[in-house]
């Protein structure tokens, strides 16, 4: 397990000054997975007018942060990462990925998908990235060609969908999450009202893993059950 996270040069996790209490919650989950002590907190304080902005600049510092050390590839963590289904040969799986194919740019531990499709590599899905930045490992050269990006008043979340990129990998099934814990994005707290209600992020993850793997078999079981309801109202 120790020399799967090795795979990676540096590993950071953003947080707010003011929640100490998620730096806690953090460590607890890292130690859990056997990070220990690689993970480095990137603590920074709220940005006084546009929450967006911040996260934005928060990921950018990380990033050039890493290219300034000298890191091949680095992970990256939001405070309020949750592992569930995490096990040592899932996250070997992905490092056997990582190491075979050495154009990768972004691979998320976790996130939301616009699409997906199977690799030849078990554990690992090709993906349309749609949203959610709380566990992604990012290579040398994409880094490179991310921070050289000026904040414009697009999300973080959305800059990395609009550009499409197609060497965007992901865990599959996903084993690092966004914990319910109370957003500190102000803009956010009416979705996150609805993601609390339909059950929290973590099982709406799951959810949208799980269908976009088995989208095909799902969307023909509906149209074959809707067929034979017309059959049977004939």
């Amino acid at each position: 397990m120790v020399a799967s996270w090795d795979f990676f040069d540096k590993i950071y996790c953003i947080s707010l000054a003011g929640r100490p209490d998620r730096r806690a919650e953090a460590a607890a989950q890292f130690a859990r997975v056997g990070l220990g002590e690689r993970v480095e907190f990137v603590v920074v304080e709220k940005h006084p007018t546009d929450c967006e902005q911040g996260i934005f600049e928060s990921h950018l510092l990380c990033i050039a942060r890493g290219l300034a050390q000298g890191a091949g590839q680095m992970l990256i963590f939001e405070d309020d990462v949750l592992f569930d289904g995490f096990t040592p040969t899932a996250l070997e799986r992905c490092v056997a990925f990582l190491a075979a194919r050495p154009d990768w740019h972004l691979f998320f531990l976790g996130c939301m998908v616009k699409a997906s499709r199977r690799t030849p590599f078990p554990g690992v899905v090709q993906i349309r990235y749609r949203s959610l930045t709380h566990a992604y490992a990012i290579h040398r050269r994409f880094a490179e060609r991310l921070v050289a990006c000026p904040w414009q008043g697009v999300p973080y979340d959305d800059l990395l969908r609009d550009m499409k990129d197609e060497h965007t990998f992901a865990a599959y099934p996903p084993f690092a999450f966004q914990s319910d814990s109370p957003s500190d994005n102000e803009r956010y707290l009416p979705l996150d009202r609805v993601r609390r209600l339909l059950g929290g992020l973590r099982n709406l993850q799951k959810l949208d893993a799980f269908y976009h793997r088995n989208r095909r078999v799902i969307i023909g079981a509906h149209v074959l059950a809707l067929l034979l309801l017309i059959m049977l109202a004939v």
